[in-house]
C-alpha cells in the first residue's frame, strides 16, 4: 500500500483516535484503503486543495449500513401501485402545509414566479413531496452517508464520489465542515433536497443575506427550486400534463416505449388512439404517454408536456412528477378558493395545468442522470 506521509500520520491519528473513544464510536476507517487514498489525492490535486483537511475528515466519517441497505433495490419487486403512492403525498399534511407555507411565502413565490416563470405551486408541490415543507429534510450525516456509497457500493460508486468530492467543494465554499451537514441517506441536503453537486450548481441566494441556507431558510429553496427547474427547460405558461383516455381498440405500448422525453406529436397521439378525458388536446408541442398503473383498477393515462419532464429532471420518475404536477393543481384550486376543500383529497384532476393561470406497460423510469436529490 502506497500512501503520502501525511495520509500515513492522519490514518495513524485516526486509529489512535478510535481506540481512545471506545469501540461504541470507533470510525470506520475510509483512509486505510488505496481507493479513498486515490480520490483524496485526485481531488485535491484538481481542485488546489490540501489534502490534510480531506483526510482528517474522512477519518471521522462513519460507515453506515443502514445506507447500503436503503439505496439497495429489493430483491423481489414490489407490485407498483399509483393510488398507494398518490395518497402519501395528497393527505391533510401536504395540502394544509402547503397552504400555510404560500400564505406564508407569498410574496417570494410571487417574486421566484416572475424571474424563473415557475409558478408558485409547481415549487410548493415539490416542497411538499421532498420534505413537507422542510419539515423532514433528513437526520443521516452527509459526509458519513456519501463516504459510505462512494466507497462501499459499487454498482454507483462513480456518482457519489462525485458527490462527495462536491461536498468537499461547498464545505470550502460556504467555510462549513464537511460534517456540519445532514440529510437523506444519499446525501441530498436541507429543504430542496439538492445534492451537493446541485446545491453548488443551481442554488441561489433568494433572500439576499450573502449565503444560501437550506437547513433553516424556505426563501432560499423557493428561489433555488425555480432556477433548477429553469435552467432544466421549464416553460413559463406551457401545459404540465393532461388526462387521456383510449379509444377501443387502441394500443399504447408504442407510445409508452418511446420513452419519457416528448416526442409524440399531436397527430401522432390522436393517430393512435389517443383522446383527451374532456375537451380537446392543448396545442403544446409533442408530448409523452404516461401510464400510472393501480392493480385491480384501469390504468391511468395522461400526456406529459415539456413542464412535466422538467419535473422528472428532479426525480427521475413518472410517479413522481405526477404527484408534483396533482399535489401542485390542489393546492392551486384551494388557494385560489380561498380555502381547504377536502374533497380535493379524492379528485384527480383532468385538465393541463397552465404555469400562466394566476399567480399496460409499466410506469417507466426517465433516462439515468445525476438526480438534483436524494433517492428516497
Amino acid at each position: 500500500m502506497k500512501f503520502t506521509s501525511t495520509g500515513s500520520l492522519l490514518r495513524l491519528g485516526a486509529a489512535f483516535l478510535a481506540l481512545t473513544l471506545g469501540s461504541a464510536c470507533a470510525y470506520a476507517d475510509f483512509t486505510d484503503r488505496e481507493d479513498v487514498s486515490a480520490f483524496v489525492e485526485e481531488i485535491a490535486t484538481r481542485n488546489g486543495m490540501d489534502t490534510a483537511p480531506i483526510y482528517v475528515a474522512l477519518s471521522r466519517a462513519n460507515y453506515l449500513p443502514r445506507v447500503i441497505e436503503l439505496i439497495t433495490p429489493p430483491t423481489k419487486r414490489g407490485v407498483r401501485s399509483w393510488h398507494r403512492y398518490r395518497s402519501q403525498f395528497l393527505g391533510h399534511a401536504h395540502i394544509e402545509g402547503g397552504l400555510k407555507t404560500w400564505a406564508q411565502y407569498e410574496s417570494e413565490l410571487r417574486q421566484a414566479e416572475k424571474l424563473y416563470g415557475v409558478p408558485p405551486e409547481i415549487i410548493l408541490g415539490i416542497l411538499g413531496v421532498e420534505t413537507i415543507y422542510g419539515r423532514n429534510t433528513g437526520n443521516f450525516e452527509t459526509l458519513s452517508a456519501l463516504a459510505t456509497l462512494a466507497f462501499n457500493y459499487p454498482p454507483r460508486a462513480e456518482l457519489f464520489r462525485g458527490e462527495l468530492e462536491s461536498l468537499f467543494l461547498l464545505a470550502r465554499d460556504q467555510k462549513r465542515s464537511p460534517a456540519s451537514y445532514t440529510g437523506s441517506f444519499a446525501g441530498a441536503i436541507g429543504w430542496p433536497q439538492f445534492l451537493p453537486s446541485s446545491v453548488r450548481r443551481f442554488a441561489v441566494d433568494f433572500n439576499g443575506d450573502g449565503k444560501i441556507d437550506f437547513d433553516s431558510n424556505a426563501v432560499d429553496a423557493i428561489g433555488s427550486i425555480a432556477n433548477y427547474l429553469r435552467e432544466h427547460g421549464w416553460v413559463a405558461g406551457a401545459p404540465v400534463a393532461v388526462r387521456v383516455r383510449l379509444t377501443p381498440g387502441a394500443n399504447p405500448a408504442p407510445l409508452i416505449e418511446a420513452g419519457i422525453e416528448p416526442s409524440l406529436s399531436q397527430e401522432q397521439l390522436l393517430e393512435a388512439g389517443i383522446r383527451p378525458l374532456t375537451g380537446s388536446l392543448p396545442a403544446a408541442g409533442e408530448a409523452t404517454l404516461v401510464d400510472l398503473e393501480t392493480p385491480g383498477v384501469d390504468t391511468e393515462y395522461w400526456l406529459g408536456y415539456r413542464n412535466f419532464y422538467v419535473i422528472t429532471r428532479y426525480n427521475r420518475s413518472s410517479f413522481y412528477a405526477m404527484a408534483v404536477f396533482q399535489l401542485a393543481d390542489v393546492l392551486r384550486a384551494n388557494h385560489d378558493g380561498g380555502g381547504f376543500d377536502t374533497a380535493s383529497l379524492k379528485a384527480t384532476p383532468a385538465a393541463a395545468h397552465k404555469a400562466s393561470k394566476p399567480s399496460k406497460a409499466k410506469p417507466r423510469k426517465a433516462a439515468h442522470k445525476k438526480p438534483a436529490r436524494r433517492a428516497k
